[in-house]
This record gives structure tokens, sequence and C-alpha cells, in this order.
């Protein structure tokens, strides 16, 4: 096993490093067809760097590869796959000032944002190193005399793990880090918009001990990529975070061909705020999760719903804290909130903030390009309020810095409007009241509940899951996640003299 600890390992330099980062096939980094540069949001004149394109042929390599390498893989000992993992989370969390850097850089993320980011990786791959050694089945008393009876978990195949750009570190880490641990191999399709970090995973990894093929790096566009990894016959379980139209569209997809998915997709996160919250708590609570990472987080906070006795202080409130947001280069020092990922998600975000106008939601702060000393894609966040639950801005998933604040009269129907949704991802609510609390938790449709903190930011080692159109298949994360990567065998015996 190569090694991952001490200073000459973790800084030598990777002999492509300086040309077109390739992608990882069966144990070797292979050029492209072509290739695409990757730019920093925050200044956009700053090329990050260039990587390769995988190509349909490139896929049906490494998916062959991953095939070939599975036996070997899913039948060794369980501490050779704790000790491989340990290793990629030791390096990862030694270089995460390094790593929170490029990742900051590429997509836009505040620099003590990325770091933490990087951080959460590492553990990730600690955590479930643990994991590979715990228990993979249960026993049962038969009803009939003689006959043994257990359940076994044996490994799924070749896992396609599919991520997004906005958690280019951690969410690849809790797919990579549990497909490995419980014995699949793997090829990892990353966004087009964040190669870099994706890259310097697969590098981590790449040294890590795996036998070649059980682990690659396919980069490129999801059209063609993702695409024909979902739709290929010897994947399979594609586990998959993205929007909720393409999730959907590729369930379809693998269904049809019998192929095991987890899909985690959108989220319109309803954040409620009574009359007996603390202003200034309810409106730290509100900015933290509707706006750092530029909100373009699935948990954010889009929906704030506020009963009427707090509606007109939190909403002062609101505007005078949001005025002194500072926003900026991701990684300068005293920066807030970094810039949008790309100028395509900026117009997006542009367009519903004249949707909002349209609709007779009233802008109160927000919504305008900024210029910076560095040419990128900033956008200040921006608050309606006078919202209806009705309309667009308060429906649809923005997944960038806007939110709406949506008066409600009582408790009862601030609940209600939390669960007129199509999504079911996280919620939250602020209050003393205990009791109130316990009915919310009770009642709010969702995955994951929140109390007196922001809908974003969940704990490593717990499951990550959604309801209705949010989510589909078992949880990411935790333990709960082996039901995914795993398939269960049910074994009777009877062994006889």
């Amino acid at each position: 096993m190569a090694s991952c600890s001490g200073v000459s390992a973790l800084s030598a330099p990777h002999p492509h490093v300086t040309g077109v980062r390739p992608n990882f096939i069966a144990g070797s980094w292979r050029e492209g067809a072509d290739a695409l540069e990757n730019v920093n949001p925050s200044d956009t004149r700053d090329i990050v760097g260039t990587y390769a394109r995988a190509s349909a042929h490139d896929v049906e390599d490494a998916v062959s590869a991953a095939k070939a390498a599975f036996p070997h893989w899913a039948q060794g000992p369980a501490g050779t796959r704790a000790e491989v993992l340990d290793a990629i989370g030791t390096e990862i969390i030694a270089r995460k000032d390094e790593l929170g850097d490029l990742l900051a850089r590429e997509e836009g993320k505040t620099l003590p944002e990325a770091v933490a980011e990087a951080l959460r990786a590492g553990q990730i791959f600690k955590y479930f190193s643990a994991e590979s050694y715990r228990a993979e089945g249960a026993t049962y008393r038969s009803l009939r005399p003689g006959v043994t009876l257990e359940v076994r978990r044996e490994p799924l195949g070749v896992v396609g793990a599919i991520t997004p750009w906005n958690f280019p570190l951690a969410i690849p880490a809790w797919k990579i880090a549990p497909a490995l641990a419980f014995g699949n191999t793997v090829v990892f399709k990353p966004a087009g918009l964040v190669p870099g970090s994706a890259w310097a995973l697969a590098e981590i990894i790449a040294r890590a001990g795996l036998p070649a093929g059980a682990f690659n790096l396919l980069m490129g566009q999801g059209a063609d990529v993702g695409a024909a990894l979902a739709a290929h016959p010897d994947v399979a379980g594609v586990t998959f975070t993205g929007s909720t139209d393409v999730g959907r569209r590729m369930g379809a997809e693998i269904f049809a061909r019998g192929g095991r998915m987890q899909l985690e997709m959108g989220g319109k996160n309803p954040l409620i705020v009574l009359d007996d919250a603390d202003p200034d708590e309810a409106t730290d609570l509100a900015i933290a999760g509707a706006f750092h990472s530029a909100g373009q987080r699935c948990t954010a906070s889009s929906r704030l719903i506020v009963t009427g006795g707090i509606h007109d202080t939190f909403v002062e409130q609101m505007v005078e804290k949001m005025a002194r947001l500072r926003v900026d280069d991701a990684r300068k020092s005293g920066t807030d909130i970094g810039p949008v990922v790309s100028e395509p998600q900026r117009a997006i975000h542009l367009d519903y903030v004249h949707v909002g106008e349209r609709e007779g939601a009233v802008r109160a702060i927000g919504g305008d390009i900024l210029a910076r000393a560095t040419p990128g894609w900033y956008l200040s966040p921006a608050l309606f309020t006078s919202a209806r639950p009705d309309m667009r801005i308060c429906r649809e998933e923005i997944f960038g810095p806007i939110a709406a604040v949506i008066r409600a009269g009582t408790y009862e129907e601030a609940l209600a409007v939390a669960n007129d949704t199509d999504f079911g991802l996280s919620a939250g609510i602020v209050t003393k009241n205990r009791a109130r609390i316990d009915h919310f938790l009770a009642s709010v449709q969702a995955g994951m509940a929140q109390v007196n903190l922001p809908t974003a930011g969940m704990d490593f080692h717990a499951p990550f899951t959604g309801r209705k159109h949010s989510s589909f298949g078992p949880p990411e994360k935790g333990s709960e996640c082996r039901e995914f990567f795993t398939v269960a065998k049910v074994v009777h015996a009877a062994y006889g003299g």
C-alpha cells in the first residue's frame, strides 16, 4: 500500500499537475479527447486548471475495470478496506487548508467554509473506515427445528457516484467512502463546474492502495458521461445528488434496466419563526440557513414563515443584518458570501428576482449584480416580503441567495404552509415552546427537522434523507446508507450431522 503519511507523501507533485489533468481509469491516468478550463467565479480571469473530458469509450472502460476489480475488492478482508479509507481520510485532513483553498477558488464558497468542508470530507472517510468492521448481517430463530436462519449483507457491485458542484469534496466523500467500505467498486463522475476538487480527491484515492479499477474518475458533462454511466447495464447502482428533474429522468432509466438508485434532489425548505422567538437569534439562523454558501445548498432556508407578532421586527432586523453582509472574493479575509458559481447560475437567480417582483412580492433588499475589484459572478443576497405560498419564488427551488418571507397568522397556519410543497428535505422551527416543538417534529413533512438551528448544516455521521420529490431510495451518510450499498441474502440452512 502506498503511504499516505509523512510530509514527502503529502507534498509530492503529480506528473500531470502542470498540464491537462487526466481521468483515472483502471489504475492509470488517461488523457481525454478534449478538455475544459476551470474558471474561478471570484475572478474570471483566473483559470484554476484544465481538465480532461471523458468520452463514451472512457465510460465503457471505467465500468469494465470496476467490474473486473469487484471480486478481489469485495472478497478481501475488512481490515484492508478500513486501512485504505483511513489513509485517505488522514491525508485529506492533513491537507485541509490546501484543499479548502482549491475548493474556494473553483466553487466560490468562502475560505472558512471550504476548509471546513475539506475537514469534513476527511472525517467521513475515517468514519467509514470504522464502518468497514461492523457486523454485516443478522441472525434469527427459525420456526423449524434444526434450521439456522441468517441475513447476510453483500456488496452491491459497481457503483456510479454522480455528484453536484455545490459540495465538491463532502458529497463525493459520503458516496465514495461507504461504497468502498462495504466492498463495492466505484466510477466517480463529478460535476463539470468543479473538476479541481474532484481531481485532487481522486489523486489521493489513487495512491491509497486500492486494486486497479476499484476506483475510477470520469470528468465531463452530465448529459454525456453521467447519462451513459446511469444507463450502463453493468452499473449495479447509482448514487446521485442533483436537481429533481435530472434525478427523476435518471431514476426512470435506472429502474427500467433493473438497477438500484439512491437519489438526493431538490428542496424548498421552510424555517418557521414563532412569536416567542428571540428576533436576534431568529434572524441569525435565517441568514445562516438562507445565504451562507450563497444559498447554493439543497437544505437552504428559502421560505421564512413568520407569525404576525414577530413578523415586522424579524423583517427589519433581516434587512439591517443583510445590508452588512460582505459579498466579495471567496478567499478574501472578511468575506461573508462569495460569488455564485457561474454566469448561467447568476442569470437564473436574476430571473427569479424579476419573477418575484412581477408576482407582487416586495424586494426588501438585494438581488443586484455587484462590481468588485476582480470580475466575478457577484450577486447581493435578496429578501422578498409580502410573499404568498403560491408564488413561484415560494414553490420552485432557486438554489441561490434568495429567500422569501411569508406571514402566517398562527402556528397551525405556518405548519400548513411549511408542508404545502412538493419537496420534503429539511425544515426548521424557532421557538421556546416545547409543546409546539413536539407537535412540529411529529407533523412536519420533511426528512430532517431542525429546532432552533439553521435548516442547512447536518452532522456527517447522521443519515441525510428527504421525502416527496426531494429523495428516493435509502438515506445517504451514517450507518443507514448500508441499505443502499449492500444487498441482502437470506440463508436458511439445515447442516445435519
